[in-house]
């Protein structure tokens, strides 16, 4: 089995590379990848919230100090948005992926603030042969992203259709 160095109290993210993740042969249940780090600014909040969610909390830091935050957080959408981000530079294949049928489980247990930085790791959970369409895989990956504290600000389980390496 192929372990890839994770380090759930402090993660080190400048270690990420290419992990040679290219086919769905690849991608092995039970292994962890580092998926990189971003740091979310007020300015981006309020940006992202102005256009898609813009609730005081969100894009107003004086109302937002009033309310049940106590100051500006990030939207759950934009947080998600950062870590697909991360998920796509450092994990999912340029030349495999197909796409997705979608999430499950999409949590934001705790709020991002203006400052954080967020670290993404992913985890293969489930890998399969798709039954019906045999040049490609199914496979099921828990996410997590945790900020600058350790505290965990997004988590899901997302289904991914990836190629299976062709023959030679």
């Amino acid at each position: 089995m192929i372990w890839v160095r994770f380090l759930s109290l402090n993660w080190d993210t400048s270690v990420v590379t290419d992990y040679g993740l290219k086919y769905f042969d690849d991608y092995v249940p039970g292994t962890t990848y580092d998926c990189g780090s971003v740091t979310v600014s007020e300015a981006e909040i309020i940006s992202f919230a102005t256009q898609f969610d813009p609730q005081p909390f969100h894009v107003d830091p004086e109302a937002a100090a009033r309310g049940p935050f106590g100051g500006l957080i990030a939207s759950g959408w934009h947080t998600t948005a950062l870590v697909m981000r991360e998920l796509v530079d450092h994990y999912l294949s340029v030349e495999a992926s197909l796409g997705s049928p979608g999430v499950d489980d999409l949590r934001w247990p705790h709020p991002v603030r203006p400052g954080d930085t967020l670290r993404v790791r992913a985890t293969v959970t489930e890998a399969r042969r798709s039954a019906s369409k045999p040049d490609r895989g199914i496979m099921k990956t828990a996410i997590e992203a945790v900020n600058q504290h350790n505290q965990t600000v997004m988590s899901a389980t997302a289904t991914n259709f990836l190629l299976v390496r062709p023959d030679p």
